[in-house]
């Protein structure tokens, strides 16, 4: 009895902590964009915050626009997460330039 209650326990609690552990990878997938230090000018377009980079004028979708709100237009050094394969940065900090 007490072998059967054991194996349908661990068949209950086993799948779950797989699907945790695939999460916790993603999560780790995610959080693994560099942090990086850029100029740039903040545009608006389309209803999306843009952030076009001095260095090569390439733009990236902002993924948290309210990080930038009232410095469209301006010049500014962000810190921020890349992500290349979204082609998006998440802004940390924003310090506005002359």
């Amino acid at each position: 009895m007490t072998r059967s209650l054991i194996l349908a326990m661990a068949l209950v609690v086993a799948p779950g902590s797989l699907v945790f552990a695939q999460d916790m990878r993603a999560a780790q997938t995610e959080k693994a964009a560099p942090l990086t230090t850029a100029e740039g000018t903040v545009k608006v377009d389309g209803g999306k915050t843009w952030f076009v980079a001095d260095a090569d004028q390439k733009p990236w979708e902002v993924i948290n626009p309210e990080a930038l709100k009232g410095h469209e237009g301006h010049h500014v050094q962000v810190s921020a997460h890349l992500y290349s394969d979204k082609n998006a940065i998440h802004v940390m900090s924003v310090k506005m330039l002359k």
